[in-house]
């Protein structure tokens, strides 16, 4: 890895984790949270910076291979991002993340997702 790439990818973990310390607010949780994809499309800035490239690597804590999650259930991505609220997921990025998401947020983000299929273009942010 380039001392730049290196820089860039410190510089990325940095910001996102100053806007979830920014943005965390403890939620309550609700019954029956209907998701709708066209708000969620306007909040997966975040999380296409990551998800959405295909064979990313990130390298914090640990070096993996980050998921593609477009196609996944929106069942099991609320599930995935209440984990990482409640501390019960261990990954820093993605607790100080989902920390700052509402249970709407959730729901939106998480059925924009499942919505998603190979042939989607990730994230076509207007």
């Amino acid at each position: 890895m380039t001392k730049t790439k290196y820089s860039q990818d410190k510089l990325r973990f940095s910001g996102l984790l100053l806007l979830s310390l920014m943005f965390s607010a403890s939620s309550f949780a609700q019954q029956d949270v209907k998701g709708d994809a066209e708000k969620g499309a306007s909040k997966v800035s975040l999380c296409a910076g990551c998800h959405a490239i295909p064979g990313y690597r990130a390298s914090v804590p640990e070096v993996y291979t980050v998921p593609m999650i477009g196609g996944q259930s929106a069942s099991y991505i609320v599930s995935a991002l209440t984990a990482y609220k409640k501390g019960e997921r261990k990954h820093p990025t993605m607790r100080g993340i989902a920390g700052s998401l509402s249970d709407q947020d959730m729901a939106d983000i998480a059925v924009y997702y499942s919505a998603q299929n190979v042939d989607t273009k990730p994230n076509k942010l207007k």
